[in-house]
């Protein structure tokens, strides 16, 4: 599948795959031709990629074939037990969690999920968890930290469930619990965006010793289209929006709203998942080696250092 951005590429990579295919038929040989059409693919792919804009990384974060956390986990972790339900009221299938081991390492796994198909997506709620998903994962950090075990949080979420079950189940209070909660962890929390960041609903698993994002994400207090449809009454003007809020990783850190970015395959995490998965892996590992060189109380207090200098500024 290609965005509209990428049809350029998709022209030329039809093509190339036409030329195999006329090769393998006549047996003609075409070496020559197909290098040269896979070295300007490459090219156009590197030019294209090098200059996205904004709007553009929103929709490869959006991408349906870009890795969710369930892939994620799949990918990394040798061995993972999914646990379920906020103890209160049910468990929200928008949001999972559990115990994973990546090779000696042991990990509270957290994360949004969505679907892929019709049903799936909305068994899974398109990844827009209710009170009951927040409470799921503060149970979970909490269970964590019982056992002294660190939190990877991956966020991908076009926001909190907005229902009107939600707020009267007290949406609000979930997620404000959890930023409370999530800043006095004793045990190391990294949080890792993997696709799209909206507002609270990202913020509710999202307050860590490291805040990282992947290269294609987005980070912000609002999706661009509905930016637009507030300053515009109109989702025409989602691409100025997307503009004008600074959404991506680039953005972010250049704010220090983040700690890092970590880089993807050309083209997006879908086109090259186990290179991804592998690279998560590795990232996680230095974090933790780095996180746990400092005590609990160490940990905590630059959390809230951290959090706090945020919008600070100093005049002289």
């Amino acid at each position: 599948m290609y965005l509209d951005f990428e049809k350029p590429i998709g022209d030329l990579e039809t093509k190339l795959a036409e030329m195999k295919q006329v090769a393998e038929e006549s047996e003609v040989d075409v070496t020559k031709e197909v290098k040269s059409l896979e070295a300007k693919i490459l090219e156009l792919k590197k030019d294209i990629y090098s200059n996205l804009t904004r709007w553009q990384r929103v929709q490869l974060s959006r991408h349906p074939e870009r890795p969710y956390t369930l892939d994620y986990i799949q990918g990394m972790c040798d061995t993972f037990i999914e646990l379920h339900g906020d103890r209160a009221v049910k468990d929200d299938m928008a949001m999972v969690g559990g115990f994973g081991t990546i090779g000696e390492q042991t990990f509270m796994i957290i994360g949004h999920q969505k679907g892929r198909k019709t049903k799936e997506r909305q068994v899974r709620n398109f990844g827009m968890a209710n009170p009951d998903g927040y409470r799921k994962a503060l149970r979970l950090m909490k269970l964590a930290e019982k056992f002294n075990k660190p939190i990877v949080t991956l966020i991908d979420t076009p926001g909190a469930y907005p229902g009107l079950e939600a707020e009267e189940r007290g949406q609000a209070e979930a997620i404000a619990r959890n930023l409370k909660e999530m800043f006095m962890l004793k045990v190391p929390v990294i949080c890792i965006i993997i696709g799209e960041g909206a507002s609270g609903g990202a913020l509710g698993i999202a307050i860590g010793d490291k805040v990282m994002m992947l290269e294609n994400t987005w980070y912000s207090v609002i999706s661009p289209e509905s930016c637009s449809s507030i300053l515009w009454r109109s989702w025409d003007y989602k691409e100025l929006a997307a503009e004008a809020l600074k959404l991506t990783a680039e953005d972010m850190l250049q704010h220090g709203l983040i700690d890092g970015i970590i880089g993807e395959p050309l083209g997006g995490a879908h086109q090259d998942p186990s290179w991804m998965y592998q690279t998560l892996k590795d990232e996680l590992s230095k974090m933790l080696l780095e996180l746990n060189e400092l005590s609990a109380k160490e940990r905590i207090a630059k959390r809230i250092e951290k959090f706090a200098s945020m919008g600070v500024t100093v005049e002289g």
